[in-house]
């Protein structure tokens, strides 16, 4: 196994390659390759031409697997997804023939205009790693990653996702239009491109492979997380479920808390952007940074924090507020 030094400027090659191609996004980059270092998945929420997609089909051609998008529609059924069982009238046998999410990363686009069926198809694979046809389960391979797409502009014709699939992403992670000075710079890139694709060639590609993304998972894990800051996390988890304690207002904005998977995942995601940053341990900085993309889809406002106008954004801002910073 390599150092843990050497791993990091790994990924750190991986990420200016992103960076290089991706302009204006650098929240969702980070969260990319938070989620791939965690081993957890993406729900991401923005409008159309954000480089949602781009970004991960980047990320697809800087790591050794493979990339695979699945544009989610009403009429989708599970086996569009998991595969199916061909008939082959040569021998009589029937061949399992894999669906698209045998790939390594995978884009469920507009992922709530799919039904129930198919959401219950995908909660497997993501939950399980696994996918079942018939009485065979299959194995779904170590780097998995499903990146999930939602658009808030448009909600006619779509499904609500069930709050079961919701808490099996990691992070629910809002993308904003680019800045002014980033929006030139993609006009340039675009302009590199459409003339000659010579950008492939400007931008050197870190191709980082599955062994290298495994072995920095297991560095991630390692990296310190002190016992008072464990305390943190869960004070923080916590006072989602038992907001009476942290003052009456916050009890009555929140009806439902999050789980203990929302626990783990800032635990992880706190882990990976210290280390990310080149630290071997984390600090409150990190679980702060975190908290909002880690909790905002896991929390149930009332009726009345609706009507107050509260949001799952403002409410954790409140927590972070008042739970005391060790």
């Amino acid at each position: 196994m390599r150092g843990n030094s050497l791993l990091q400027q790994e990924i750190l090659n991986l990420k200016q390659a992103l960076a290089a191609k991706i302009i204006g996004q650098r929240n969702l980059i980070e969260r990319l390759l938070i989620a791939i270092l965690a081993d957890g998945h993406l729900l991401v929420e923005g409008a159309p031409g954000l480089a949602k997609t781009r970004a991960i089909k980047v990320l697809g051609d800087g790591i050794e697997g493979d990339f695979h998008r699945v544009q989610f529609t009403p009429d989708l059924l599970p086996a569009d997804l998991t595969g199916t069982e061909i008939y082959r009238p040569q021998d009589g046998s029937f061949r399992f023939q894999r669906g698209p999410l045998f790939h390594n990363l995978i884009l469920a686009d507009e992922i709530n205009r799919a039904p129930a069926k198919v959401q219950s198809a995908l909660l497997e694979a993501m939950a399980e790693r696994q996918i079942t046809v018939g009485v065979e389960t299959y194995a779904l391979p170590q780097v998995f990653l499903v990146m999930a797409t939602q658009n808030p502009l448009e909600q006619e014709g779509t499904y609500p996702l069930p709050e079961a699939q919701l808490d099996r992403f990691l992070m629910h992670v809002r993308v904003d239009y680019p800045s002014g000075d980033d929006e030139k710079q993609i006009l340039a890139l675009t302009r590199v491109e459409a003339r000659s694709h010579a950008v492939e060639a400007a931008v050197p590609q870190a191709v980082v492979s599955q062994q290298s993304l495994l072995e920095a998972r297991d560095a991630v894990l390692d990296t310190h997380l002190d016992t008072s800051l464990e305390d943190y996390i869960v004070e923080i988890v916590l006072a989602t479920r038992s907001a009476s304690r942290y003052g009456e207002d916050l009890a009555g904005w929140i009806q439902h808390g999050a789980s203990p998977r929302a626990t783990m995942a800032l635990d992880r995601c706190a882990r990976a952007l210290a280390w990310l940053g080149g630290r071997d341990y984390v600090t409150p900085e990190d679980i702060q940074a975190l908290a909002p993309d880690v909790l905002r889809h896991r929390i149930i406002l009332s009726f009345e924090a609706e009507a107050e106008g509260r949001t799952a954004d403002s409410c954790i801002d409140e927590i972070l507020g008042r739970v005391a910073v060790p």
